[in-house]
C-alpha cells in the first residue's frame, strides 16, 4: 500500500529538481543576456558616444568593478578619443599591467604616447612587442616614428606594410603622401594622395594635400577629383596660398578671387588674404 505514495513522492521530488534546474537555466540565460547587452553598450560607448560621455560611463563602471580589463580598455580608449592623451597614457599603462593584457594593448599605449608627444617612449613600447605581432596599427605607428626621426627608408617600408594589412588604406596612404611632401618629393606625394583618393574619394585632407603637392610643382590647376562647391573654393584657396609662397603673387590673387566667387557663402579667409595683397 505504501508503494503508490513512494512513487508519488518520487514524482514530486523529480518535478522539484526539474524546476530547480529550469530556474538555474533561466538565470544563466538572463545572465548571458545581461553580459551581451553590456558588451554592446560598451562597444557603443567606445565608438559612437560622445567621448566625454564615454569617459564618464567607464569611470563609473570601473568604480563598481575595477579589475575588469574590458572596462579599463574602454576608459583608456575613451580618454584618447576625448583628446586627453596624457590621461590616456596612464590608463593604457594600467591596462598593460593587467594579467589578461595582450600585444594590442601595447600598440594602443604607443598610440597614446605619440598623441602625448612622447615619441621616444612610444618607440620603446613598440620595440617591446614581438616582431611576430604584425598588425596594421603597429606598422602605422612604426612608420610615424620613423618619419619623426627622418628615417625615410624605414618609414616607406612601414607605410607600405601597413597599407597591405588593411582593406581601407586611404588614411595611411594620405599619411605616407604627407611624409613625401615634407621631404620635398612632390611627385611621390602626388601619386600617393591620388591613390588615397582612389580608395576614398571623400577624404578632403587628401584632396587638400594633393593640391599642395601639385602647387609645389607650380601646377596651378585643380586636379580632377570629386568635390562640392565649398570644397572647390577651399582647394582654390590652398592653391592660391601655395602660389603666393612661391612668389607667384599674380597667380595667387587670381586664385583667391576665384575662390571667393566660388564659395557658396562669404569666404572670409580668402577675402582677408586678397585684401592684404592689394594694400
Amino acid at each position: 500500500m505504501r508503494h503508490p505514495i513512494l512513487i508519488a513522492l518520487s514524482g514530486v521530488l523529480l518535478l522539484s529538481a526539474c524546476a530547480r534546474d529550469g530556474d538555474a537555466e533561466v538565470q544563466r540565460a538572463l545572465q548571458d543576456m545581461n553580459i551581451a547587452e553590456e558588451t554592446n553598450l560598451n562597444d557603443v560607448m567606445m565608438t559612437v558616444a560622445a567621448p566625454e560621455e564615454a569617459v564618464n560611463y567607464f569611470t563609473k563602471a570601473l568604480s563598481s568593478d575595477p579589475g575588469r580589463i574590458d572596462l579599463q580598455r574602454g576608459l583608456a580608449a575613451s580618454l584618447v578619443r576625448a583628446g586627453r592623451a596624457t590621461e590616456g597614457v596612464t590608463a593604457w599603462t594600467r591596462v598593460t599591467r593587467h594579467t589578461a593584457s595582450n600585444n594590442d594593448d601595447l600598440v594602443e599605449l604607443a598610440d597614446a604616447q605619440i598623441r602625448a608627444n612622447d615619441w621616444d617612449t612610444a618607440a620603446m613600447t613598440l620595440a617591446a612587442i614581438p616582431p611576430t605581432h604584425e598588425t596594421f596599427n603597429r606598422y602605422k605607428l612604426e612608420a610615424m616614428i620613423a618619419d619623426s626621426r627622418q628615417q625615410w627608408d624605414k618609414a616607406d617600408a612601414f607605410y607600405e606594410t601597413a597599407a597591405g594589412l588593411t582593406t581601407t588604406p586611404a588614411g595611411v596612404m594620405n599619411n605616407w603622401g604627407f611624409s613625401k611632401l615634407t621631404r620635398g618629393d612632390y611627385r611621390g606625394a602626388e601619386r600617393l594622395f591620388t591613390d588615397a583618393l582612389r580608395q576614398d574619394s571623400s577624404l578632403f585632407t587628401a584632396k587638400n594635400n594633393l593640391v599642395m603637392a601639385r602647387g609645389a610643382q607650380r601646377q596651378y590647376t585643380l586636379p580632377v577629383v570629386p568635390m562640392d562647391q565649398t570644397e572647390r573654393a577651399q582647394l582654390l584657396y590652398t592653391l592660391a596660398l601655395t602660389a603666393i609662397k612661391q612668389s607667384d603673387v599674380s597667380i595667387g590673387k587670381t586664385l583667391l578671387t576665384e575662390a571667393i566667387e566660388t564659395h557658396p557663402r562669404h569666404f572670409e579667409e580668402a577675402s582677408r588674404a586678397l585684401r592684404a595683397l592689394e594694400v
